[in-house]
C-alpha cells in the first residue's frame, strides 16, 4: 500500500523537483518505507511515491517502476490478487521480470494491452502509467474504489495524488472551497464523487480510467459498473445452490488476500461479516489469527465488545480490546486533516483508533466492509421494501400517533427509529431513502443564512444518485436501494473512511466482500435470498452455519457509531457549546447562527437527538479554521489559523 502523486505539464514550463517532492512526501504516512520520483528527459512529467512494504519487500519492488527500456512509467497503490497468474501468461511471452512485486505485472501487462490492461487486473488499486512514446498518461482505479485518486486540471496543468493535501502549497494550484459543494456535504457527510468540496479537483469515479495526452486532451470511460439485474431477467436458483456459490467465492477472495510479506490480522466487530471473516482465516491460516475490536464509553448501545470477544473466543484468536473515552474527539483536527476537509462520518474517530492501536502489531488487516451493501445488512433497506407496502392512511396515523411520544433515550432506540420511519412514509423512494441517512434534509436550506443561500446554485438533495438514476430505473425496490448504497455511500463514505484512518496510520486494509467475482454473483441473486420477512443477510447468513454462533446468526446490525448524543450531553457538553455558541465561530460566515444554535439547545434538552447534526457542523467550523494554514507555502499539517476562507 502506498502514497502516489504526479504532474503533466502543458504550457511549457518545467515539473520542478522540489515542488514534485512536497506533493509526494505530504503522503508520508501512506508509505513510510520508502520514496521514489520520476522527471521525464522534457521535464514535463513527474511522477511522486511513498511506499508500505507489503509484498517483495526487497528495493527490487520499488517505484516509480519501469520497463525495460524505461519508456513506460508506473506508480501504484494498492494490491493485484491475480498477479501471479498473469505473471506466468507474461513469462510464457517472453517478459522478464526482476522483482515478485505486483506492480512489475501491470507494467508488462500494459506494454501488451495499453490502457484496456486495467480490466484484467482484480484487487485494489489507484495508479498512474507514463507512456513515453505515446505522450500519453493514464489513470486509473478499482472497481469498487476502496483506493482513492485525486485530480486538478486547468489550461497548465494537471496533477494528481492519492490525497487532497499533496496539492496544498503547490505553487500553481489555487486550492479554494466550492461554496455550491457544501450543502451536499451536510446532507451527506461527504461531497459525492466525482465532486470535492474544492474547486477544480475531482476524483476519478471507481471503475474508471482517464486518458491525457500531452497537450492537455482528456478522455474518460467505464470500465466496470455493478449491475443488479431487472426483475424479469433474475434467474431462479436454489437456496442450496446459492448458499454454495456465496461461500466458494468469499472464501476464494478470503485466501487471495492472505498473501503478505509482513504480519496480518483483521477488525472484529462480532457481527455476521466480520465473524465469518476471522472464521474463514482461522481455517486458512497456520498460525491464530489476531483479532482487534473497539467499544465506547458512554453508552452502551453502540458497544459491541462482548460480541466480538465470543466471537474471538470461537476462533481461538489473539484477541485485543480497545475502549474509546468522549475524549477521543481531541482527534477531530486530526481527523479533518487526513480527510482533506470535514467529514461528517463520527466513525471514523473510532476507526482512525483501532487502526493507530492494530498498527502496533500488524501491517495488513482484513475487513468486513460492503457486507451489508452486497446482502442487504442495514435496516433501511428493509424500511424501503416495507415501506412500499404500508397504505398511507396507517402510515399518517402511526406517524401521528407516535410524534405524541416523548423522546427516546437514545437515536437508535425503537421509537426514534419508528418515528423518522413514518415521518418520511409519503415520500417518493429516492427522497426516503436519503432522507433516512441524511443529516439534514427538509431542513437544508434552513441551515444556510438567507443571502448566502440565495448566491448558491440550486440544492440537489439527490445529488449523490444523479449519475446512476438511469441505470437504476426498472430495478426492485430492494435492488434500487442496493444500487444507490453501492456507489454513493460505500464509494463515498464507508471505503473512505477506511482508507484514510487506515493509511494515515499506515496499515493496509482488505476487503474480501468487494472481490468482484462475488460482488457481480450477489448482485443477481433474487431478491428474497438477500431479505426475506425482515431478516437481513439471508443467503450469506445460510451459506456459513457453521461459522456463525448461534448469537451472531441471530444478531440484527448494530452499525459503528459513536455515542455522540451522550457525550454531549455529558463530558463534552462544554467543548460543544465553546466551539459552536462562540460569536465569532467561522461557520457563521456562511450557516445560521440561530439555526446552530437551536440545535445545540434542542439537543441539550434531550427533545431530539442531534448528535450527528452538531458532529457535521463541528467538523465544518474547525476545518475553515484550518484551512487557510494547510495551504501556506511549505505548512505541513494540521496548523490553526483566525482567517475564514468563507469571509467575504
Amino acid at each position: 500500500m502506498c502514497g502516489i502523486c504526479g504532474e503533466l505539464r502543458f504550457d511549457g514550463m518545467p515539473v520542478r523537483e522540489p515542488g514534485l517532492a512536497r506533493m509526494r512526501d505530504r503522503l508520508v504516512h501512506r508509505g513510510p518505507d520508502a520514496s521514489g520520483a520520476y522527471l521525464s528527459q522534457a521535464a514535463d512529467v513527474g511522477l511522486g511515491f511513498r511506499r508500505l512494504r507489503i509484498i517483495d519487500l526487497t528495493p527490487n519492488a520499488s517505484q516509480p517502476m519501469a520497463n525495460e527500456d524505461g519508456s513506460v512509467q508506473l506508480v501504484f497503490n494498492g494490491e493485484v490478487y491475480n498477479y501471479r497468474t498473469l505473471r506466468e501468461g507474461l513469462v510464457a511471452r517472453g517478459h522478464q521480470f526482476r522483482s515478485r512485486s505486483d506492480t512489475e505485472v501491470i507494467v508488462h501487462l500494459y506494454e501488451e494491452k495499453g490502457a484496456d490492461c486495467i480490466a484484467d487486473l482484480e484487487g485494489m488499486f489507484a495508479m498512474a502509467i507514463w507512456d513515453e512514446r505515446a505522450g500519453r498518461l493514464t489513470l486509473a482505479r478499482d472497481r469498487a474504489g476502496k483506493k482513492p485518486l485525486f485530480y486538478y486540471r486547468d489550461h497548465r496543468l494537471l496533477a494528481f495524488a492519492s490525497e487532497i493535501k499533496s496539492f496544498f502549497g503547490h505553487p500553481d494550484i489555487p486550492i479554494e472551497p466550492d461554496l455550491d459543494a457544501v450543502p451536499s456535504y451536510f446532507i451527506y457527510g461527504y461531497v459525492p464523487l466525482p465532486a470535492t468540496i474544492y474547486k477544480r479537483v475531482f476524483q476519478l469515479e471507481p471503475g474508471s480510467l482517464m486518458t491525457v495526452e500531452a497537450g492537455g486532451t482528456i478522455a474518460k470511460r467505464r470500465y466496470w459498473q455493478v449491475q443488479y439485474p431487472d426483475p424479469k431477467d433474475v434467474q431462479p436458483i436454489g437456496r442450496a445452490e446459492a448458499a454454495a456459490g456465496v461461500r466458494e467465492r468469499l472464501t476464494r477472495a478470503v485466501e487471495r488476500r492472505l498473501e503478505s510479506d509482513v504480519p496480518l490480522g483483521a477488525f472484529l466487530s462480532g457481527g455476521v461479516d466480520s465473524t465469518i471473516i476471522v472464521g474463514l482465516m482461522s481455517r486458512l491460516m497456520s498460525e491464530p489469527v489476531k483479532t482487534f475490536s473497539l467499544g465506547f464509553e458512554g453508552d452502551p448501545a453502540y458497544d459491541e465488545t462482548e460480541h466480538a470477544r465470543a466471537v474471538a473466543g470461537r476462533f481461538k484468536t489473539q484477541h485485543t480490546e480497545f475502549r474509546v473515552p468522549p475524549s477521543a474527539i481531541d482527534l477531530i483536527d486530526t481527523l479533518i486533516w487526513h480527510h482533506d476537509g470535514p467529514f461528517g462520518d463520527s466513525s471514523a474517530v473510532p476507526t482512525y483508533i483501532v487502526s493507530k492501536l492494530t498498527r502496533e502489531q500488524v501491517t495488513v488487516v482484513l475487513t468486513g466492509d460492503g457486507g451489508d451493501e452486497l446482502f442487504a445488512g442495514y435496516l433501511r433497506f428493509y424500511a424501503a421494501v416495507l415501506a412500499e407496502r404500508v397504505p398511507a392512511a396507517v402510515g399518517r396515523a402511526a406517524h401521528g400517533l407516535l410524534s405524541l411520544l416523548p423522546a427516546s433515550e437514545s437515536d437508535r432506540h425503537w421509537l426514534a427509529r419508528g418515528q423518522r420511519f413514518f415521518r418520511s412514509l409519503d415520500s417518493p423512494l429516492y427522497d426516503r431513502m436519503t432522507r433516512w441517512n441524511a443529516f439534514f434534509f427538509d431542513d437544508i436550506e434552513s441551515l444556510f443564512r438567507p443571502d448566502v443561500l440565495a448566491g448558491l446554485a440550486p440544492i440537489d438533495k439527490l445529488r449523490h444518485i444523479a449519475a446512476e438514476r438511469p441505470r437504476m430505473a426498472g430495478r426492485s425496490t430492494l435492488g434500487q436501494v442496493l444500487h444507490a448504497n453501492f456507489t454513493s455511500y460505500l464509494a463515498d463514505d464507508l471505503l473512505v473512511k477506511t482508507d484514510r484512518c487506515t493509511m494515515a496510520n499506515s496499515l493496509e486494509a482488505r476487503s474480501p466482500f468487494l472481490d468482484r467475482e462475488l460482488v457481480e454473483y450477489a448482485a443477481a441473486l433474487p431478491d428474497h435470498l438477500k431479505l426475506e420477512r425482515g431478516r437481513t443477510k439471508v443467503i450469506l447468513r445460510e451459506a456459513f452455519p457453521d461459522l456463525l454462533p448461534p448469537a451472531v446468526r441471530r444478531r440484527g446490525k448494530m452499525g459503528f457509531g459513536v455515542p455522540l448524543g451522550a457525550w454531549f450531553r455529558g463530558e463534552l457538553r462544554d467543548y460543544m457549546r465553546d466551539l459552536l455558541l462562540a460569536p465569532d465561530a467561522r461557520y457563521r460566515d456562511m450557516l445560521s447562527g440561530p439555526f446552530v444554535e437551536d440545535l445545540v439547545a434542542r439537543h441539550l434538552s434531550g427533545r431530539s437527538h442531534l448528535g450527528q447534526q452538531l458532529w457535521a457542523v463541528m467538523c465544518f467550523e474547525r476545518w475553515l479554521r484550518l484551512l487557510p494554514d494547510w495551504t501556506r507555502s511549505g505548512s505541513s499539517g494540521q496548523g490553526r489559523s483566525i482567517s475564514s476562507p468563507l469571509a467575504s
